[in-house]
């Protein structure tokens, strides 16, 4: 009743599923998305300030299910991208350098402070650097592209170092790896990501292996 009086939504009815009266579900009319999408933050925004403590937290569940959901989704973006019409030149992704051009965009619609290219100092004779470091959230997002002569070991080991260096970086509360595998080159992308998506220190890391 209170969200009606609001104008948050429409009308409501409820649909009941088993023999107990209280067995069912809500069906719920929106009837303005983006004004529902708009009440909705700002219940955050007053949940966060009361409870200050918690605002940090969630933003980093937040920040860290988007990227997930945004690597999830990469692929299909890969294959659009393909497809142009009028003559004009596909957009074919052939690198790692290509995978972050078309994050970069992507990320832009999701986050407000992107910071690109934050390079580290050497670490075990490696420089190291992420991709996007998003300041707000305090979460690192990183990625890499599968190729000729990158085997499992070996990514494996480029992503233990760089989850060692960013673990010193207090700064840094996450950190998300994608690898882009198109061509299925990994022979156990699942046994990568069960090894080092895990909590190291204060820093929550997840890798994920994109497509499946």
């Amino acid at each position: 009743m209170f969200l009606q009086k609001q104008g948050a939504i429409g009308s409501m009815e409820f649909r009941k599923s088993g023999m107990a009266g209280w067995e069912g579900r809500w069906e719920i009319r929106v009837p303005d998305l983006n004004r529902f999408a708009e009440f909705l933050e700002a219940l955050r925004i007053e949940e966060n300030r009361r409870d200050p403590g918690q605002e940090m937290e969630t933003d980093i569940h937040s920040a860290t299910a988007s990227l997930m959901q945004l690597g999830d989704s990469f692929h299909r973006t890969a294959i659009r991208l393909r497809d142009r019409r009028a003559g004009r030149e596909p957009l074919v992704i052939k690198d790692e350098y290509d995978v972050q051009y078309v994050f970069a965009a992507l990320l832009e619609t999701r986050f407000d402070d992107i910071r690109p290219e934050e390079w580290g100092p050497s670490h075990a004779g490696k420089a190291t650097r992420v991709d996007f470091f998003l300041k707000n959230e305090g979460v690192l997002f990183e990625t890499k592209m599968t190729r000729e002569g990158l085997t499992d070991g070996k990514l494996g080991e480029e992503l233990i170092i760089d989850i060692d260096h960013y673990k010193q970086r207090p700064e840094c509360k996450a950190l998300v790896c994608f690898v882009y595998d198109p061509d299925h080159r990994m022979k156990n992308p699942r046994g990568l990501e069960n090894d080092l998506s895990n909590e190291h220190n204060h820093l929550s890391v997840k890798v994920i292996v994109r497509p499946k």
